[in-house]
């Protein structure tokens, strides 16, 4: 079961690069996307920026040390999902410390992928977001209804 959040549900995913390659986690005893791999993140939490977010995060989830300078924007993605989520993704262009699985109770895999040879068993907007250029930030609407447009 996932936790309550007032208002809209926001998400903050962190990109690792090494090499060509992202790092991903496999889900496991969540209840939301456990089996499929996604990026590392998590909720923001009252009283955090997404930056704060993907720090605290890092750190539970990785055992990982970032630093709020060495993160950027690349992406928002708005989705209806179970409910309406935003997620915000951020590229940490460097870190400190060894990735590992922190949380083993959530995550039962570590992965280094490249980009365009993920497993199949990817979560789909992380699939679409990792697709999207990371030069300029960009944003993405996913699973709207198309717009209804009234006669004139």
């Amino acid at each position: 079961m996932t936790a309550a959040h007032a208002g809209i549900p926001t998400g903050v995913h962190v990109i690792l690069s090494r090499d060509g390659a992202v790092l991903l986690m496999r889900r496991a005893n969540t209840g939301f996307f456990d089996g499929l791999f996604s990026l590392p993140g998590g909720h923001v939490e009252p009283g955090e920026s997404i930056r704060m977010t993907a720090i605290r995060e890092m750190a539970e989830e990785l055992g990982i040390r970032l630093a709020e300078e060495d993160l950027d924007l690349v992406g928002v993605v708005h989705r209806l999902s179970d409910t309406n989520r935003i997620d915000f993704f951020l590229r940490a262009r460097q870190w400190s410390g060894e990735p590992r699985c922190a949380e083993p109770d959530k995550c039962d895999s570590l992965a280094w992928c490249a980009p365009d040879a993920l497993p199949p068993n990817t979560v789909a907007y992380i699939r679409d977001a990792l697709a999207c250029p990371l030069a300029e930030p960009w944003v993405s609407e996913q699973g709207w209804p198309a717009p209804v447009v009234a006669p004139v």
